[in-house]
């Protein structure tokens, strides 16, 4: 029996299911009753204070193991790093890519999924530790964004550069959350998902396009080509936003002995 307990405001729900949860698929968020395939199941989350506590996270809209209850408390183990972008960007699928180095099926990400994944830097033996905040992308959903990009290390926006009928939609997303007075300063690693395919735009045309060069100066940021299906590009973006985010810590530490 899988007990679920979900708090939202006053409200507490405990809910009961007899699916049989594979120990492979529950790192994944899946689920699978006995006799199907895995599928994933979908829970409705509004902002970081939702959460839910369960043997078995549901992929596309809860947490996985070992996570903090406060998102915007600050972590001295893992960079807190939130993954942006339309709808169908890829961004569920840059999150797994990185969590699996597989291919993993997502479905629409209607709250948030969660993960803490430590990557190798370069060819040194140092690692990164991030905990990434995966949000879900639709219209409705994005006011919800600020929610959890405060005290954030980093943002990744994620961008389907075969989609230029959307280019400019996404433009006004960026813009609009690193332009926030609690995102000043913070680095952004733009991803340009899909360059795999033929008709995507080139990195020249989404930088022209997404006015990369009209962020605040104060917002560092790297566009990055890639392919989340087959992950390349991922880690070399990465890196990037480890490099950024550190130089930022490095500045602000000198700014704070400055005051003293």
């Amino acid at each position: 029996m899988q007990v679920v307990m979900r708090h939202r405001c006053d409200a507490l729900q405990v809910v009961t299911s007899q699916e049989k949860t594979h120990p492979h698929n529950t790192q994944r968020g899946l689920t699978e009753t006995a006799g199907k395939a895995p599928t994933a199941v979908p829970v409705e989350y509004k902002q970081p204070g939702d959460y839910l506590v369960t043997t078995a996270a549901k992929m596309g809209n809860g947490l996985s193991d070992h996570h903090p209850l406060f998102p915007c408390l600050p972590s001295f183990q893992a960079l807190h790093i939130v993954i942006l972008g339309l709808d169908c960007a890829g961004k569920t699928t840059v999150l797994y890519r990185l969590r699996f180095n597989e291919f993993v099926n997502t479905v629409p990400t209607k709250g948030f999924n969660t993960e803490k994944i430590k990557v190798s830097l370069g060819c040194s033996q140092r690692k990164a530790s991030f905990h990434f905040w995966d949000v879900g992308g639709q219209e409705k959903l994005r006011p919800l964004w600020r929610s959890y990009t405060r005290c954030a290390d980093g943002i990744v926006f994620v961008v389907d550069s075969v989609d230029a009928e959307r280019i400019e939609e996404a433009k006004t997303e960026l813009h609009k959350i690193t332009r926030l007075v609690e995102n000043q300063g913070v680095p952004v690693l733009v991803v340009a998902n899909k360059q795999d395919l033929r008709n995507s735009l080139s990195l020249a045309e989404m930088e022209s396009m997404l006015a990369l060069g009209e962020l605040s100066t104060a917002t560092p940021w790297h566009l990055q080509s890639a392919c989340a299906i087959i992950g390349e590009g991922l880690q070399e973006g990465l890196e990037k936003l480890n490099a950024m985010v550190m130089k930022r810590r490095k500045m602000l530490r000198q700014q704070k002995k400055k005051k003293r």
